[in-house]
């Protein structure tokens, strides 16, 4: 394949991903954007693949197969419920790639340098690239080596620690060494003396120890933030794995890789910000694992948790002309969403308004809450973000919670020492009614205690999510 061919098919390939981007701002369109992605990542591994300088195509073919079968197997494996920790697993995959290419160009670029003049025209692919680059090109190249390695290896140890925080295998609560942010800036400052001790000279002892600094870097900051703020993690990671495929293309000399990277490192930076503004964080405090930190003690909560049973919901259900139904994680994690939509559908049936509200980080992932209800085929325009149905929460008469806590958690606006004070959330209290489906009266996973429960409008319906659903189904009408 020629160099022209290649060129065609990776401008292609980033078109297709932009129209991907940009298709899964809505809905309607998210299917046909998936597949835009899909069409776009097919083009640019074909072109890769059989374009000038790619060596040993039976051992790439053996690899792609090799990783085809474990990629499949993992897919029909994962459950919606746990989507969140496989994107996490995912951006330290590119991470590490990051890293292992950039040791891989670093040990190229020592071995063409100590060939001779004649040797270094017989070399081809990235190799001969390397071979006539001067002295300046040779010093940017060791910086974007640098910059991939430290990214990478920053996305690498964060995207574990945040895998094993949404697996529930690591404690979801912020956690820091003895001297906090002191430690990263500290770890920042030696790999900045590291990088011009690397470009003036230094050897691989430099990219090693500032490898190790950059793993642990990434390992205290998303041990520092706290496990409600997760949705806003994953996103952050995930642009920096774009960043880190971005410098992998510098490195590289790859075009597409570049463009790939930027796009999903500014989308994910994009998206990160949103969120930010969502729950009223700075962004810069995000970047630099400054979530979940209290100034003081919580506020104690008076009173007890009321429970009641489905008749009790049901009643009230069939009373109600007004419903808003605000879903969690805990609908996920049940797998209630087709439960969910056949209560809406009895609802609307009966004649009430039934619409649901979505705050930003509903979930463990952006849009986990979308999906799901998408998944279950519930219609779009009942569907509402926070911003356009929290005013309608005091004239709505029956608010069903199903699985959330911090999202509607009172102590955002009434507790200046909560973790998540100054969080916009939810404000089902305002209702005339609030049911809360829920496991059992833990705190869930973040460990915040949630005022919410203990209100004088508010009673617990506790079971499974799906069951208590289910139970409700025969009543209403």
């Amino acid at each position: 394949m020629s160099a022209g061919i290649v060129s065609a098919a990776y401008i292609s390939a980033a078109i297709l991903f932009i129209l991907s981007l940009g298709g899964l701002s809505n809905q309607e369109s998210a299917k046909r954007a998936v597949w835009y992605g899909i069409a776009g990542m097919a083009l640019a591994v074909v072109a890769t693949v059989f374009g000038p300088g790619a060596g040993k195509l039976w051992l790439v073919i053996l690899m792609f197969a090799v990783a085809a079968v474990i990629g499949w197997q993992v897919a029909i494996r994962v459950q919606m419920t746990e989507m969140p920790q496989l994107v996490a697993a995912l951006h330290s995959f590119v991470g590490l790639a990051a890293v292992l290419i950039g040791f891989n160009a670093h040990l190229e670029l020592i071995a063409v340098q100590r060939l001779d003049v004649f040797a270094r025209q017989a070399l081809t692919g990235f190799a001969g690239v390397l071979a006539h680059k001067t002295g300046v090109e040779i010093a940017i190249l060791k910086v974007e080596v640098f910059l991939g390695v430290f990214i990478g290896a920053v996305t690498f140890t964060g995207s574990v620690v945040a895998f094993g925080k949404l697996a529930g295998k690591v404690d979801g609560k912020a956690k820091k060494l003895p001297g906090g942010h002191m430690l990263n800036a500290g770890a920042a400052a030696l790999s900045l003396l590291l990088l011009i001790l690397y470009v003036n000279g230094a050897g691989i002892w430099a990219l090693l120890l500032m490898t190790l600094l950059a793993f642990f870097i990434g390992y205290h900051l998303i041990m520092g933030i706290g496990g409600a703020d997760m949705p806003v993690v994953v996103s952050m990671l995930n642009s920096y794995s774009g960043w880190a495929a971005a410098a992998i293309g510098f490195t590289l000399g790859n075009d597409l890789l570049i463009v790939t990277g930027a796009l999903v490192g500014s989308s994910g930076a994009i998206l990160s910000y949103i969120m930010c503004k969502a729950m009223n964080r700075s962004f810069v405090s995000v970047i630099l694992g400054g979530f979940g930190n209290t100034t003081g003690p919580a506020q104690e909560i008076e009173g007890e948790q009321i429970a009641i049973d489905a008749d009790g919901v049901a009643t009230a259900l069939n009373d109600a002309d007004s419903v808003i139904i605000v879903p969690g994680y805990g609908m996920a994690v049940a797998q209630a969403q087709q439960s969910v939509s056949e209560l809406t559908r009895k609802l609307r049936a009966a004649g009430k308004e039934v619409r649901f509200a979505i705050h930003p980080v509903a979930g463990r992932l952006p849009g986990h809450m979308n999906v799901l209800l998408a998944e279950a085929k519930v219609p779009y325009d009942i569907v509402l973000e926070m911003d356009e149905i929290n005013e309608d929460f005091p004239s709505t008469d029956v608010v069903i919670v199903i699985g959330s806590n911090d999202i509607v958690n009172p102590a955002a606006q009434e507790d200046p020492n909560s973790p998540i004070a100054g969080m916009p959330v939810l404000e089902v209290w305002k209702a005339k009614q609030v049911f809360v489906s829920k496991r059992g009266q833990g705190t869930g996973y973040s460990g915040i205690e949630n005022p919410l429960f203990y209100k004088e409008n508010t009673r617990m319906f506790y079971g499974d999510a799906k069951a208590s659903i289910d139970k409700l189904l025969p009543m209403i009408g």
